[in-house]
């Protein structure tokens, strides 16, 4: 049981390529398994939380892997999205994403490795949030948008509507003023480290 959390997150970190490699074809089978892939993981990464919290199993190995795959699984559902409209979602509003999630990623770890407690805002917990309410939101629209089903006129039609881009500039400025506020807020903290 003690090593089911790192399985779990372990599962996570394989499937994230796995789901982006489908979602990415045209053909609509592929998109829609890719779909179960998703949730598939996003379900381990309850329950690795979940039973890791549960049976006291915390480990160090458990600090890194969990993030680590929850990024995974974000970057592969971001990096998916310019295959549906590049101009609706483009690389460069991606790039800043990734780059930001990474750097965060980094610095706790690091952080964590020198015993130091960095203060996590609400801010960044509101970001984890919607940037998944947002990707679980495109990706099905994206493949109702191709099936040949009731929803796909409406699919169509919300895509042309160019919300979806604006949308996609608030996630982005929401991810990048996060990861600028937990930098400012830790900055003491973060100032007084020497190697």
């Amino acid at each position: 049981m003690k090593h089911v959390p790192n399985i779990l997150s372990s599962l996570r970190i394989i499937l994230a390529p796995i789901f982006l490699f489908m979602y990415v074809q045209d053909e609509l089978i592929w998109r829609s398994l890719s779909i179960a892939v998703f949730a598939t993981a996003a379900v381990t990464d309850f329950f690795d939380g979940k039973i890791a919290r549960r049976y006291n199993l915390e480990s160090k190995l458990g600090i890194f892997l969990d993030p680590l795959a929850d990024k995974f699984l974000t970057f592969a559902g971001f990096l998916c999205l310019p295959f549906l409209d590049p101009e609706q979602f483009p690389w460069w509003a991606v790039s800043l994403i990734v780059i930001r999630d990474v750097g965060v990623t980094l610095l706790r770890l690091y952080t964590n490795r020198k015993n130091i407690t960095l203060e996590t805002r609400f801010t960044a917990k509101a970001k984890t949030m919607v940037q998944m309410i947002f990707l679980y939101a495109v990706i099905l629209i994206g493949v109702f948008k191709q099936a040949d089903i009731e929803f796909a006129d409406l699919a169509v039609q919300f895509f042309n509507t160019g919300i979806l881009y604006y949308a996609m500039m608030f996630v982005t400025a929401l991810t990048v003023y996060s990861g600028i506020e937990y930098l400012w807020v830790n900055k003491d903290v973060l100032g007084n480290q020497k190697d």
